[in-house]
């Protein structure tokens, strides 16, 4: 049998932080997921079992469940589950005839919202058979403490079958945070050659020149970066602390879940993207905000600039922490304009605020809280973090997220991958979770909503949609005016 890597069994800061705020709200089920849709045909029960337990059996963690200590005394950890039965997180079910979009949909809901058993491994993979068309689904469920978005996907990755090197990348870095990381890895490789030992005798001057002028700028360099980081800080904890306009969009929610799906073709999102020099992060916000502002309108409510604050999730791995399973998330707390009715003025408002909330350097500033609260001791800071949640925020409104899923068409057992829509949760009284993904040539939004307080989740789906399609007409009728 094979068995996972040698990987570190704690638990992040940041990791049990998702356990202890599942804890601190009843209602709050953190756990994050993938719908993917397959052509046919459906493969039998016993042979999607040994694919999959061949294929997860790499998977870190895949067979341990989560340790804690009374008290929270020291972090949770990862042991190997003594009883572990693959029985227990492979399901199989069918949607009633005729096998529609809402009844899938609203059983993702049902499955997302139930909370995962702690006294086993914390993820399931579920077979969805009845789709129309001769389709099936494979629904992937994983706690949020195992992964974060990115990482996430590789749950649903070992499933896929071996692809070339040519075919295995996912999707060109969309987002900020991955064109960062990016970045990043660029700099980080330049300065290991800067700085690697080398026969000083063969260098010219000019080059010893730049290697002593190289060291005498660390100092520098570290000082910026922690000035930067201090800044960032404050800045985000400011907004933390700052309360969005009272809307419909914050308040108390229940056990129940809505899901629904918005989907787009990426040539067309790349087309906007060409015309407006924006990213294709920027073109989903602003549909997202063209979204949530018909339905302030739709509510009777009147969009203002400070009323709807997004939690945009930011990827802060560094090159050498690539592969490294733990959770390596910052955030943004940017308001989306809402308030401006044009779609190209909303588009160039996200832009620049997105890009403001770069320079004031929030994600570097949170990275650096939960790195520094890694190496203090757990149980204050656990018990601040049960205490922070409990108490109702009225900062932020919605949650946006954006990771890059795979560039090329994937296979599950010889069957094309179709579509994937991604799944984000939803806590502390935030009514509605925003999740993108990008596979091939399509771009999902993935929409989690509060069951009772957002029976009309479809109709932000569909302005979504519509959003998109307008900003397609508006650039290309600039490109006509402009030839």
């Amino acid at each position: 049998m094979v068995r996972p890597e040698p990987v570190d069994d704690n638990l992040s800061f940041l990791d049990a932080g998702f356990l202890e705020t599942e804890d601190s709200d009843p209602h709050a089920s953190l756990t994050i997921g993938a719908l993917a849709i397959m052509e046919g045909p459906v493969p039998g029960q016993d042979e999607f079992r040994d694919t999959v337990a061949a294929r997860f059996a790499k998977l870190p963690h895949a067979r341990d469940r989560v340790h804690t200590v009374p008290l929270d005394f020291s972090a949770p950890s990862w042991t190997p589950d003594p009883h572990f039965d693959l029985g227990h997180h492979l399901r199989r079910v069918a949607v009633p005839e005729p096998g529609e979009e809402e009844s899938l949909f609203g059983f993702v809901a049902r499955v997302m919202a139930h909370r995962l058993d702690r006294d086993r491994p914390l993820w399931e993979c579920w077979v969805v058979e009845g789709l129309t068309d001769d389709r099936w689904a494979i629904l992937t469920k994983i706690h949020h403490c195992m992964r974060d978005g990115i990482t996430g996907t590789k749950l649903f990755e070992a499933m896929c079958d071996e692809v070339g090197p040519q075919t295995s990348r996912t999707a060109e870095p969309d987002t900020d945070a991955e064109r960062g990381a990016r970045t990043a890895r660029v700099h980080d490789s330049r300065a290991v050659e800067s700085l690697a030992p080398v026969d000083v005798e063969f260098l010219s001057p000019v080059r010893q020149l730049r290697l002593v002028s190289a060291a005498l700028a660390i100092p520098r360099r570290l000082t910026a970066a922690g000035i930067g980081c201090a800044t960032g800080l404050t800045h985000l904890l400011s907004e933390m602390l700052t309360s969005s306009t009272n809307t419909w969009c914050i308040g108390p929610i229940g056990r129940q879940r809505r899901y629904c799906a918005a989907e787009l073709r990426m040539h067309d999102v790349r087309e906007i993207c060409a015309t407006y020099r924006v990213t294709v992060n920027d073109v989903a916000l602003a549909a997202i905000t063209t979204g949530l502002r018909q339905l302030l309108l739709t509510r009777g409510e009147r969009p203002e600039p400070h009323t709807v604050r997004t939690l945009v999730p930011v990827s802060v791995r560094s090159a050498t922490a690539e592969h490294a399973i733990h959770n390596q998330v910052s955030l943004m707390l940017p308001f989306l304009p809402v308030d401006i009715e044009d779609p190209v003025e909303q588009l160039v408002a996200v832009h620049e605020r997105l890009t403001t909330h770069k320079a004031s350097k929030e994600a570097e500033g949170g990275k650096a809280f939960t790195a520094v609260a890694q190496y203090g001791p757990f149980m204050p800071m656990a018990w601040a973090v049960r205490l922070a949640t409990r108490f109702p925020q009225h900062s932020v409104v919605a949650v946006a997220t954006n990771v890059p899923g795979p560039k090329a068409t994937r296979h599950v057992m010889g069957r094309t991958i179709l579509e994937i829509f991604p799944y984000v949760p939803i806590a502390l009284r935030l009514r509605i979770g925003i999740a993108i993904l990008s596979y091939s040539d399509h771009l999902a939004f993935g929409l989690t909503g509060d069951y009772d307080t957002t029976p009309d989740l479809t109709d932000l789906s569909d302005s979504i949609e519509r959003g998109v399609l307008t900003l397609l007409a508006s650039s290309r009728a600039a490109a006509a005016a402009s030839e």
